[in-house]
């Protein structure tokens, strides 16, 4: 057995990552998520209903659910960014904050990742006070100032979330609509205060968010706001040409795959929105993320010196 730290690391925490990480830990895979935030797109659905097994339920919550599930196997996750992937007889990922990780097999199943604020002190506090991910980071900061950075359900769901951790929330957003006081519950609205028509234009502090800048789009005052922690919620990008000389990718930049979700390097997969398949819907993505984490089970037993196993689809419809 190669010395590894992992048997596979999934890249991406969206619904088709969840669901590959689902399925290679119930294979008794050793199974690492990286990921920025839990959920991914999925997370900007107010109401799904056509997820099988539910009549209506929201992204947020869909995604909560299966992380349960995901957590209950004993996955491990950490919430970086992988910048670069190199193969050496094992894969050997290095991600942003300048961890280097070791895998049998690969699953990429990053979708589209969170849009930065692309401000001055961003990038320097990443996960200390800047985080992209309201699910994996509210428990961090009860009874904290926190400001949250968009405007749309997932932010809201944000704001929500934020306000049961007994937080004082501050919503910013550059449009001139304000969020409804009656969709906030008792406790949000004692608890919360809007800046709309303004933007952020700094962050600031040493080791961790002491502050953050903030601008009127109205009159350009700037003026400091303390806060102890920003949650960005600025929407999704495709981001995949770090990867274009890893694997092959289209020319809409979306990773090639087979049926089997293998893409062009051999114990790389990929499942979900970031891949060629042309239908984005949550059940495809997740059934994508079982499809890979089953490749990549039977890949590692192979290379492991297992029965042969057929990795090639036109195999398969030969039988």
């Amino acid at each position: 057995m190669s010395n590894v730290d992992y048997d596979v690391i999934i890249v991406g925490g969206g619904i088709a990552g969840l669901s590959a990480a689902l399925y290679a830990a119930r294979q008794k895979l050793r199974t690492l998520i990286i990921t920025k935030d839990v959920g991914g797109q999925l997370t900007l659905t107010p109401s799904i209903e056509n997820f099988p097994g539910y009549k209506s339920i929201s992204g947020y919550d869909l995604a909560s659910r299966v992380l349960e599930q995901v957590q209950h196997y004993g996955v491990e996750m950490l919430f970086d960014e992988v910048v670069e992937i190199e193969e050496r007889g094992i894969f050997i990922l290095k991600t942003r904050d300048g961890y280097e990780l070791t895998s049998e097999a690969v699953i990429l199943a990053f979708g589209k990742t969170p849009r930065e604020m692309n401000v001055p002190g961003e990038e320097k506090l990443k996960g200390r006070g800047v985080s992209y991910c309201a699910i994996c980071d509210a428990p961090l900061y009860r009874g904290k100032n926190v400001a949250v950075y968009g405007w749309g359900p997932q932010a809201f769901e944000a704001v929500t979330l934020l306000c049961e951790y007994d937080n004082k929330v501050y919503l910013i957003h550059r449009g001139k609509s304000r969020i409804d006081p009656n969709t906030l519950s008792r406790n949000c609205k004692e608890r919360f205060e809007e800046y709309p028509e303004t933007i952020v234009k700094e962050v600031r502090g040493e080791e961790k968010v002491d502050s953050i800048i903030l601008e009127s789009l109205v009159d350009r005052r700037v003026w400091e706001l303390k806060v102890d922690g920003i949650f960005v919620e600025l929407g999704y990008e495709m981001k995949t040409k770090w990867i274009k000389s890893f694997v092959e990718l289209n020319d809409n930049g979306e990773i090639i795959i087979d049926p089997l979700c293998n893409t062009s390097k051999r114990g790389v997969f990929a499942a979900g929105d970031i891949t060629n398949i042309p239908y984005k819907q949550a059940i495809i993505s997740a059934g994508q993320g079982a499809i890979a984490a089953l490749s990549a089970y039977n890949y590692i037993q192979e290379k492991r010196g297992g029965v042969k196993i057929k990795s090639d689809w036109r195999e398969l419809l030969k039988d």
